[in-house]
């Protein structure tokens, strides 16, 4: 908090004053032409207008889509320098008639084009900087590909050539003031591209082929979200925070010049691939030490392996080789890194009793950094572990007959109707709005759409998007001395329509209703064959739980099982900056008046909304790359090794949840099997310990996995059991929570982790930090 009291200096001064007489310059990025960037850029500008902003539109020939004509109607257009090349019709930006008209704003569709030969200026972002420079804000447009670098990208990942006008430098998007990512699945591009009939010859490009254009949609989600990562760990340093946001991951590996350094290389970079996160590679060495030959050619084998999976590799000295694991932490902390990948201890029991051991000393320095010990395979599998492709699934015999159930199960499939969710990293950045949109789009193209469930919050915008939708009345429930409201679901299907629009997915119901959340309300309703259009926020998946609490301090009590959102047909975000949350917070435009300091001070923090905007974005870029499992994996994420078993040991303390979620996650991203498992040491449970279990099983079926429990004699035979079932289900991979003990408890009784590493050294073992939650 110093830097507020700290004196500016003449430039900085100079600075400020600069960009007081400088125009604010928007980006709203997409994935590719078709998306409906033009479409929002208009409907921004008549937002704008709204408020009194002076707009103009510039820079594009004749809206010809109806829906484009219509969002233009009433805004001011100043018409652009038509030129030719090569027989084509060119629009450049008539600066000169803009600077003599001086809007407050302009739109300006397509920043990534070359202006005509003789242009005072060669491209379009020339001409926008110069708008700026005159006081002149501008609203823009550009496609992911168009950005500098991105271009052979995309190419690399589609296989299709990318053909552009023009490119524009990869830091626009940092010169901007906001960026907004419009964020559109492939089957709503499709189905637009479709109904658009003039030009018919763009929907055969292989650009437009539905799993490039998966693809060019996760390509723009996670660079999107580097930029947000980028501008959240500027803010925690600005605001003296340490460690990791608990938004992305930052995988650091620990190798030694050693045959197994390419192991555990390889492993990071197969962890940070499957997780989105970026890789650091340390080697930590005593001052006094010199290479033996060995050791410089591993040396170099590792520099040039790191280069070539994209990570970071660094040499750091040593006063004392015991100070490695204080080094090692200091290290992590400085880095945010969210995971240390290191390899098996060769220390023995009484070694690692009289040195202590480095995994428990890393332990005890930090509440938030997860460490993986992988495991010895030298013996088992040789001394290279390399990254495969997964097997693709072994397809039935089309000539099989189907039994009764899985007949009806078929025939479950082709009657259920579609689901589609919105997701926003935060209440208010415009997901019921949009629902709304869509569901009026679909009314006036003859689908019957009525409203479920709408929570307008008072927000006159979202009111006003409402238009002729019918809304289902809600049902009635009386409860104790009162009646209560809720959706009624029952008269819904009795209205068979074709769409619902249903809000706030992980809403829990009112007492005595016939499903305790709404998403169960929801499956029913598609399983009558009804489609349902809904919205939910990041914070509410359940399995992301703990890193929202670790970014806001908050614990969500309502939550989604991730299934519902993997099994949706479509998911889609609504993104927007934070500075333009808060602004519409400010305004009054998401809670009332006499609640917006208390929630800008609180959960819309701008650290919370940045952490919680690069979160959402990772997530939908994740989903979008599970969706590319039915084609050849040629995605942004990564392979892994086949056959992943995951095993989760777990105990009635508070963090075993965490540990549940932490699993599930893993196995998700691994399409692994996975298992919890609880042993009982003694005859009988309390009430409050079965309650406690009942919980823990719960929490693992609602998220796929499964829940044993076992009985152990003793407390002395409770490893024994839990090593037995893991090695009898080909557990790869254990998670294990932190140790309670304390140093003397653990050279008095033992380490469970380090008799874990000693028992299991053919698996990974996942040992999850003993987390505090982070507060912004």
């Amino acid at each position: 908090m110093v830097e507020q009291f700290r004196r500016k200096s003449p430039e900085e001064i100079l600075q400020s004053i600069s960009r007081m007489h400088r125009g604010r310059l928007k980006i709203i990025l997409g994935a590719v032409s078709g998306s409906g960037k033009t479409y929002h850029l208009l409907m921004e500008g008549q937002t704008l207008k709204k408020k009194g902003i002076d707009v103009v539109v510039a820079g594009s020939g004749e809206a010809t889509h109806p829906k484009l004509a219509q969002k233009r109607e009433g805004l001011e257009q100043i018409q652009p320098i038509i030129w030719y090349s090569l027989g084509e019709a060119r629009h450049d930006l008539d600066v000169a008639t803009i600077i003599e008209r001086d809007p407050e704003v302009v739109l300006v569709d397509g920043l990534a084009h070359r202006n005509r030969p003789d242009a005072p200026r060669p491209t379009s972002l020339d001409d926008v900087q110069y708008l700026l420079n005159h006081n002149i804000s501008v609203i823009a447009t550009v496609n992911i590909y168009e950005l500098a670098g991105m271009k052979e990208m995309a190419e690399r990942l589609t296989k299709a050539e990318v053909r552009i006008d023009q490119c524009v430098p990869e830091d626009t998007l940092a010169m901007a003031d906001e960026v907004k990512l419009l964020d559109v699945t492939p089957e709503a591009i499709l189905k637009r591209l479709q109904e658009d009939d003039r030009n018919p010859t763009r929907t055969k490009h292989p650009l437009f082929r539905r799993d490039n254009l998966h693809m060019l949609r996760e390509l723009a989600l996670r660079f999107v979200a580097t930029g947000v990562n980028e501008d959240l760990e500027d803010y925690r340093e600005k605001h003296g925070m340490v460690g990791a946001s608990g938004a992305t991951e930052k995988v650091l590996v620990s190798a030694q010049y050693h045959w197994n350094g390419s192991i555990l290389v390889r492993r990071g970079q197969q962890v940070a691939k499957r997780l989105g996160g970026e890789l650091l590679v340390v080697c930590f060495l005593p001052l006094s030490k010199k290479l033996t030959k060995e050791e410089a050619t591993f040396k170099r084998s590792i520099g040039k392996l790191v280069d070539k999976v994209g990570g970071t590799f660094e040499e750091q000295m040593l006063a004392r080789e015991k100070d490695v694991a204080n080094e090692l932490v200091a290290y992590a902390m400085e880095n945010n890194v969210t995971r240390i990948v290191m390899g098996q201890s060769k220390r023995t029991r009484w070694e690692e009793i009289w040195y202590g051991s480095i995994v428990h000393k890393i332990l005890r320095q930090t509440k938030n950094i997860d460490i993986l010990i992988v495991a010895d395979r030298s013996e088992r599998d040789g001394e290279r572990v390399m990254p495969t492709k997964r097997e693709q699934a072994v397809t039935a015999n089309p000539y099989r007959r189907l039994s009764d159930e899985e007949m009806q199960e078929e025939i479950g499939k082709i009657k259920r109707g579609t689901l589609k969710v919105y997701v926003g990293a935060a209440p208010g950045v415009g997901k019921t709005y949009t629902m709304l949109r869509e569901g009026n789009e679909l009314a006036e193209n003859g689908i019957d759409v009525v409203i479920g469930l709408l929570e307008t919050h008072g927000r006159k915008e979202t009111i006003e998007q409402v238009g002729g939708l019918p809304l289902i009345p809600r049902k009635r429930i009386p409860y104790k001395n009162v009646t209560l409201e809720e959706m009624d679901t029952d008269e819904i299907i009795r209205r068979n329509p074709e769409v619902v629009l249903v809000d706030e997915l992980a809403h829990t119901n009112v007492p005595g209703s016939a499903y305790e959340k709404r998403y169960h309300d929801v499956e029913k309703i598609l399983a009558a064959g009804i489609s349902v259009i809904s919205t939910m926020n990041i914070q509410h998946l359940e399995s992301l739980n703990d890193s929202v609490e670790q970014i806001t301090g908050i614990r969500v009590r309502e939550t989604v099982p991730d299934h519902i959102l993997h099994q949706a047909d479509e998911v889609e975000l609504i993104d927007i900056s934070p500075k333009a949350l808060r602004q519409r917070m400010r305004e009054g435009n998401i809670y009332a008046l006499e609640k917006v300091e208390q929630s800008l001070t609180n959960f819309f923090k701008t650290g919370n909304l940045i952490a919680l905007r690069e979160l959402a974005l990772r997530e939908v870029a994740d989903d979008v790359d599970e969706r590319l499992e039915a084609w050849e994996r040629r995605t942004l994420r990564g392979p892994w090794r086949q056959q992943e078993v995951i095993f989760v040991c777990v105990n009635l303390r508070a963090d075993s949840e965490r540990l549940i979620r932490r699993g599930f996650r893993i196995a998700y991203r691994l399409k692994a099997s996975w298992h919890v498992a609880y042993v009982q040491d003694h005859p009988s449970l309390t009430e409050e310990e079965e309650t406690q279990l009942a919980k823990l099983k719960a929490l693992t079926e609602r998220l796929g996995g499964r829940f044993e429990r076992y009985e152990a004699p003793s407390r002395r035979k409770v490893f024994t059991k839990l090593v037995w079932h893991m090695n009898e289900k080909g557990t790869t991979q254990v998670v294990i929570g932190q140790s309670a003990r304390t140093r003397w408890k653990e050279i008095l009784e033992g380490s469970v982790i380090q008799r874990l590493l000693r028992e299991v050294r053919h698996m990974d073992v996942l040992v999850v930090a003993d987390h505090a939650p982070d507060m912004m």
